[in-house]
């Protein structure tokens, strides 16, 4: 199915499942719906499941007239209109947990926000010209990015090499130019402000990786916690899918959902 964003531009979904609660799941960076597959398959018993694919993404449309956190924000917040009357938990992986917050006020029926191993310091701002160099790496050899420079950042050592070579060639079916466009308006836009007013539950499921600062954080979200998955990469869905999915079955039980 497609839902039409603010601009236009043609989101796909799917929906599985039924319940008083749609958990909608939005990939990170070059991904697609087709990330959340172990949690549909694990929680759509209990729960409606909807996955998406941003555009520029998936099926989704793959040009847009500008690019931003608010299209992006636009395209989490056309889906939910369209696919589900249940109350909402947004599990935003990777760029798209940022666009989960700032689409919460277009959502009515939110209950809660899960973030899937980002935002883990809201203070930890990239300066721009840290982002326009990467953006330039990406746009002048995006191979050689791919397969020497994010691995570094992207996986670890339990990162099993299955999931790193798929992830590996789904990041190159595009060109830099498209994935440096795609990613940049993460990098340009502050959160923080989005994250001040948001009201309902936001709970991290994180892996080790990377260092989190949960009292940072806690200045700006309302009401935050973090469970943590040691020993794997940035994509605990895909590494580690059991492991994630006990703890997202933790999480939405410890709120009641």
């Amino acid at each position: 199915m497609h839902a039409t964003s603010a601009d236009g531009s043609q989101v796909h979904y799917e929906v599985t499942g039924a319940g008083d609660t749609a958990l909608v799941f939005v990939h990170g960076w070059l991904g697609s719906s087709r990330w959340w597959d172990a949690q549909r398959d694990a929680f759509a018993a209990r729960y409606q499941i909807v996955q998406l694919d941003l555009v520029g993404h998936g099926q989704s449309a793959r040009t847009r007239p500008q690019w931003s956190a608010a299209a992006y924000a636009a395209d989490i917040a056309a889906v939910v209109r369209a696919a589900t009357t249940s109350r909402v938990v947004l599990v935003g992986h990777s760029m798209s947990g940022a666009y989960a917050v700032a689409a919460a006020p277009a959502i009515d029926r939110l209950a809660a926000v899960i973030l899937v191993d980002t935002l883990k310091n809201l203070d930890a701002i990239q300066p721009p010209e840290q982002v326009d160099a990467m953006l330039a790496t990406y746009r002048a050899d995006y191979r050689k990015a791919v397969e020497t420079i994010v691995p570094r950042f992207m996986f670890a050592p339990g990162t099993p090499p299955a999931v790193a070579a798929r992830l590996t060639a789904e990041f190159l079916t595009v060109t830099g130019d498209v994935a440096a466009t795609l990613l940049e308006p993460l990098y340009r836009y502050d959160v923080r402000p989005a994250a001040r007013a948001l009201r309902v539950p936001v709970r991290g499921i994180d892996t080790d990786l990377h260092p989190g600062d949960v009292a940072a954080n806690r200045t700006y979200f309302a009401d935050y916690a973090v469970t943590t998955l040691a020993g794997f990469g940035h994509y605990p869905m895909l590494e580690a899918p059991d492991a994630f999915n006990a703890a997202l079955r933790a999480t939405l039980d410890a709120l009641d959902l």
